[in-house]
């Protein structure tokens, strides 16, 4: 299933606007649906005022209609598997259960697959805001 999804996160990768940093990210989620969400990082020369590809993919996701998905295809130009930033593991955590995969990639074929667990275990949830 991990194909279609590196596939995606590959070719919106190349659409990632990183002018400053040159460290370009693509995303590609698919939801319970089946159906693939993608997004790019989008730099703003207003530091921290730009935008994850793991965060636009679930923008997609949710402007379409869908609030779940079952895994996510993160890939970078980095020669190691970059993981999702902090804020990004908790934005991840809203739209995915704990089991969800979570699969960081490069694009030199570098490959490694956590769950939303692994990379957020003690989340802030729902259950955080009940009295």
């Amino acid at each position: 299933m991990t194909d279609d999804l590196r596939k995606n996160a590959i070719t919106v990768r190349a659409n990632a606007y990183a002018p400053y940093s040159d460290f370009k990210v693509g995303a590609a989620l698919r939801g319970v649906s089946g159906r693939i969400y993608v997004g790019c990082n989008v730099e703003n020369v207003a530091y921290p005022e730009g935008t994850c590809a793991e965060a636009g993919a679930i923008a997609a996701m949710v402007a379409a209609g869908e609030t779940e998905f079952v895994e996510v295809y993160v890939i970078s130009g980095n020669p190691l598997p970059v993981t999702p930033c902090g804020g990004c593991r908790q934005k991840l955590a809203e739209f995915g259960k704990a089991g969800a995969r979570v699969t960081m990639g490069t694009t030199a074929g570098g490959e490694e697959t956590m769950t939303l667990l692994e990379l957020l275990p003690g989340a802030f949830g729902r259950a955080h805001l009940e009295h």
